[in-house]
């Protein structure tokens, strides 16, 4: 009864629990966290010192006793206490304007295809710990499709790709359900990575991940460019030791990352080779959709289209698409009913038989 009380003074929440960004959506004021999922914690006292860009500003810049944390690993929760922390000071931030001294939401939180039942009572409990009074969970890509405005519960098929920090997520969707599918491990750190290992394989140059991500933003493409791009790329030479900076173009980044590039295309092929023909037909008609902080890299949807031989368009705010998504399902609580996973919460179970 007082969890309800506190409930009607709270603002119901839906989050895209991605591992290299989190958003929060409030039904109010729309996306109003849009953060880093990193934490920044004094080992020595177990204090929290910052939450997101600020967290992320001092990796490798900290003293021993600073520890920063990443604690989602390929968008499951792989530090459970830090995950909580991290919630928690979303959603107090959200509730910082309003009247609740103890915020009670309801929360719709995006989760991976892929997900154990492990994994998702660990999602949950998270949430829960976190101070939400309800906590349902989606599967992500449903999200995005929906936060992407696509006629998930019609009978027609439409394609996503979800490319993320840690996984990338292809999926055939129709009448309110994943119908073939597939997850990579293969996403946007993966790249960064590549830049990493390529800039140590042909310069003798070590770069951090930070660097990497921001020359990926920067000059990164998937097809060729119209004009060629160059950026300085700072780092340790490996062989004296002492800093040092080179200019790459982006016909060595666009090397770089091909490998990785040619995976996510060849298992988009693959996923659309199991899907059945009439929801091929369909897909064929309206295209392909790329949704999630990958979708942004230069001509990522050009590529795909040349290998796949159908048209590939990106979403408005490919980013914000999962967030704005279980945002919407909030509004429609006979759709929530249809495409939440079950869950081990009796007070789930209860609310769910009611709808």
């Amino acid at each position: 009864m007082f969890k309800q009380l506190l409930g009607k003074f709270s603002k119901d929440l839906g989050i895209d629990l991605g591992t290299t960004n989190t958003l929060v959506y409030s039904q109010e004021k729309g996306i109003v966290i849009n953060e880093p999922s990193v934490v920044a914690m004094n080992s020595r006292t177990g204090q929290i010192l910052a939450v997101g860009r600020d967290a992320r500003n001092m990796i490798d810049k900290t003293p021993p006793h600073i520890s920063t944390v990443r604690p989602l690993m390929k968008g499951v929760i792989s530090d459970f206490e830090v995950t909580e922390k991290m919630l928690k000071y979303f959603i107090d931030v959200v509730h910082s304007e309003t009247f609740t001294f103890v915020p009670r939401p309801r929360v719709v939180v995006g989760v991976p295809l892929e997900i154990t039942e492990v994994e998702r009572k660990a999602v949950e409990d998270a949430v829960l710990s976190a101070g939400a009074r309800e906590v349902f969970l989606v599967e992500a890509p449903m999200a995005a499709a929906i936060g992407g405005r696509l006629p998930v519960m019609e009978s027609v098929g439409s394609m996503l790709v979800d490319l993320g920090g840690g996984t990338t997520e292809i999926a055939a969707v129709s009448l309110g359900g994943v119908v073939t599918w597939k997850s990579l491990s293969v996403a946007g750190e993966e790249l960064n990575k590549n830049i990493v290992q390529y800039a140590r394989d042909a310069f003798n140059l070590l770069i951090g991940d930070k660097v990497a991500e921001e020359i990926k933003m920067k000059i990164g493409s998937a097809a060729t460019l119209s004009e060629p791009l160059v950026i300085p790329m700072r780092g340790r030479d490996l062989i004296t030791g002492l800093p040092r900076e080179i200019a790459v173009n982006d016909t060595q980044i666009r090397e770089a990352m091909s490998r990785s590039i040619k995976f996510i295309i060849d298992n988009i092929k693959a996923t659309l080779e199991v899907t059945p023909p009439e929801l091929v037909a369909d897909i064929y008609e309206r295209g392909l959709i790329l949704v999630g902080g990958g979708a942004l890299l230069t001509n990522l949807d050009e590529a795909i289209a040349k290998e796949i031989q159908i048209p590939v368009r990106i979403a408005d705010d490919p980013l914000a698409c999962v967030a704005r998504g279980t945002g919407a399902l909030l509004d429609n609580p006979a759709l929530l009913h249809d495409l939440a996973l079950p869950s081990a919460t009796d007070d789930r179970r209860s609310f769910l038989s009611k709808i």
